[in-house]
């Protein structure tokens, strides 16, 4: 099986995206994996698949594969990447379009200045929608990691998230505590781990260690989480400037029940072809 792909990335998170409308695209974990793989396949954080939709009311489907090979729910820098592939390669002629996923409806627009926003929904809280395993719902939760407690905000962007506010980023122990918060009974269906610094009102830094894939240089969603966590806890404002490793995105949210929406570039690295 020969498969044509593109590889792009948002911020240094970076993917191979397949068109699996005009070409047959059958990926295993085993696949994935070795397409994941930055000495032996093409290397990325996440394969992207666009397939047309299964509903109605949007334009495609959006699907998206861990370096580990585990299909998860969604993934905010590739939603900003999914949108300029299909434009560029002219499956539409549309600058915003709807886009299904395995936990919602997105809206990515193509902006003037080459910058992609994107709504990413509401932002779910209660613990059965995370899924976390927690009695009540509340603003953060105790959560205990070999000799320390945490106190942890926990969130669903479409995909579960946990975060944690740190003094110094730098010195946070991310390659430690990431994968032990990953990977914690409470969470079932594990989740990303977030360590955001406070700089000011409306900026913030973060690193994310991300489920399936370890710490990636950014990571859509988790901006989202870190931002929408911070103005519920009033350390924020919207807008929130959340600098990562790889660079700086918009995170806009007005609050209980409103979408959270992002900002952010999205870039085409080069195109080829692969045999699996």
């Amino acid at each position: 099986m020969k498969l044509k792909f593109t590889k792009m990335h948002g911020l240094g998170n970076d993917f191979v995206v397949f068109d699996a409308i005009n070409q047959a695209v059958a990926l295993t974990p085993e696949l994935c994996r070795r397409i994941a793989d930055r000495h032996f396949g093409v290397g990325c954080d996440q394969i992207l698949l666009v397939e047309a939709p299964t509903r109605d009311d949007a334009d495609f489907r959006y699907r998206i594969f861990n370096a580990d090979g585990g299909e998860v729910e969604q993934c905010g820098n590739g939603a900003r990447c999914f949108v300029r592939f299909v434009h560029d390669k002219g499956l539409t002629d549309k600058t915003a379009i709807r886009v299904e996923t395995a936990a919602s409806v997105i809206e990515p627009r193509l902006l003037g200045n080459g910058l992609v926003r994107v709504n990413m929904g509401v932002p779910r809280f209660a613990p059965a929608e995370i899924p976390f395993a927690a009695e009540a719902e509340t603003l953060t939760y105790p959560l205990k990691v070999g000799p320390h407690v945490l106190e942890i905000a926990v969130l669903s962007m479409g995909n579960p998230h946990a975060v944690l506010r740190v003094n110094d980023l730098d010195s946070a122990p991310v390659d430690i505590l990431g994968p032990a918060i990953e990977s914690h009974s409470r969470f079932p269906q594990r989740v990303n781990a977030g360590f955001m610094q406070v700089l000011t009102p409306h900026d913030i830094r973060l690193r994310v260690y991300e489920r399936g894939a370890g710490e990636t240089l950014a990571c859509g969603t988790g901006a989202c989480a870190a931002a929408v966590a911070g103005i519920r806890q009033g350390w924020l404002t919207s807008p929130v400037s959340v600098h990562t490793r790889g660079g700086d995105l918009i995170i806009e949210w007005a609050g209980a029940g409103q979408s959270v929406y992002m900002t952010g570039p999205a870039e085409t690295v080069f195109e080829g072809e692969i045999e699996l």
